[in-house]
């Protein structure tokens, strides 16, 4: 069985949906897609038609590129209000030796009367497990009379839920799990070093910059700042009197994150609201985006010395405007050494907008691993449309990843 999984992360900005291969222990793209987002604000779904179009167009442009219809999916919801707590459990052990249902069931009973009436629980990050003689993180099939957990609890409000479940499935699409952005972030930049530190993760989007802290990799404290990628656009469209549009491209193909590179000499020219072409020059372009960045991050940073008293060891900066050059050199002004700014890296996906989705696939997968599931989210008839050889593959990003991996 071919073992592959799609995410979809519905931002105020972007509709994005990632579809990934485990293969031999490696994650590989098959396909992307990117919608511009309408009737979403903050996250949150403010207009279902126009929400629901464009998810499509997205699902639209993956169907083209694998040849069949995505109905699996794991859904991003919106993190506002949402909580993350500490629960434990604890379970007689009746087989020889612990299964995936004897995870599963610890897991059920640590989260039993922690959940309130205007909330659900959208997953369990276990801590770790305790038998008989040891604490482990991976307790499958090992001989132990009782079984035990230290777990953290994430919780939603239900609308923030059903809103997303809801349209999906009015598009024939089965939500078959859940999570929260901030939740894949770590896992798309994880190693090592982060599994055994305190850590952060500021996730610039286009509304909010979402900011979360871990320990050892696993999320422990959320906050929300209320600004984001689209005050940058804001700025430059009120500074030079042009639209949202025109503002975002020189943001994205003119700017630089810092001035200090910026050139007094580099003029590009643009047409402002009443038609007039003006000159915009490169480094006063980027004094506006810097000064907003600063302000971001600052804020960014203030969420977080609120969260913790201890400084995290790695901050990872993500988000679709940290593709600008030198934005690493703003983020070390503002954050330190311990400042990186992510990096996803799988090949033919380099975008950072990206990160939540290919980390939520990463965490979904750890899941079953820990349960001793094995899934995939296509069916095998799929799987052969997937593994044989459609005209103008050359046009699709599977075209290209299918030859280089499975052409043997």
């Amino acid at each position: 069985m071919r073992h592959i999984y799609t995410c979809i992360d519905i931002g105020s900005d972007s509709i994005k949906i990632v579809v990934c291969e485990l293969y031999h222990g490696r994650y590989n793209l098959l396909a992307t897609s990117t919608v511009k987002s309408k009737g979403i604000k903050k996250g949150l779904i403010t207009d279902i038609v126009e929400a629901k179009n464009c998810i499509k167009k997205g699902f639209d442009q993956i169907e083209s590129m694998l040849g069949f219809k995505i109905k699996k999916v794991i859904a991003i919801i919106p993190s506002y209000f949402a909580e993350f707590s500490m629960i434990k459990g604890e379970i007689e052990v009746k087989n020889p030796t612990i299964t995936g249902e004897d995870i599963i069931k610890v897991l059920q009973v640590s989260m039993k009367n922690h959940v309130d009436s205007t909330k659900e629980m959208v997953t369990i990050i276990p801590i770790d497990f305790g038998l008989d003689n040891e604490v482990t993180k991976e307790p499958l099939d090992k001989v132990s009379s009782i079984l035990k957990t230290r777990a953290i609890l994430a919780t939603a409000p239900r609308k923030n839920i059903y809103s997303v479940v809801n349209l999906l499935n009015s598009l024939n699409i089965d939500v078959i799990d859940i999570s929260f952005g901030a939740i894949g972030d770590i896992y798309t930049f994880m190693d090592e070093n982060v599994n055994n530190t305190i850590s952060a993760v500021i996730n610039i989007g286009a509304e909010k910059t979402e900011v979360s802290l871990y320990n050892k990799g696993i999320i422990v404290k959320h906050s929300i700042v209320n600004m984001g990628s689209k005050s940058v656009d804001n700025d430059i469209a009120y500074m030079y009197k042009v639209n949202s549009e025109t503002a975002r491209e020189l943001k994205e193909k003119f700017s630089l994150a810092h001035r200090s590179s910026a050139s007094l000499n580099e003029i590009k020219e643009a047409k402002n609201k009443d038609g007039e072409v003006i000159k915009i020059n490169q480094y006063e372009l980027s004094e506006i985006v810097s000064s907003r960045l600063d302000e971001i991050l600052t804020l960014a940073n203030q969420e977080l010395n609120s969260l913790t008293s201890h400084k995290p060891t790695f901050i990872f900066i993500t988000g679709g405007i940290t593709n600008l050059t030198n934005f690493q050199q703003i983020c070390r002004e503002k954050l330190g050494k311990c400042a990186i700014i992510g990096s996803v890296n799988l090949i033919g996906l380099r975008n950072n907008k990206f990160s939540s989705a290919i980390g939520n696939i990463i965490y979904f997968v750890n899941k079953l691993k820990l349960k001793g599931k094995d899934y995939s989210m296509v069916t095998s008839d799929e799987m052969e449309i997937l593994s044989t050889p459609r005209k103008n593959s050359n046009d699709s990003m599977l075209g290209k990843v299918f030859g280089y991996f499975f052409g043997e």
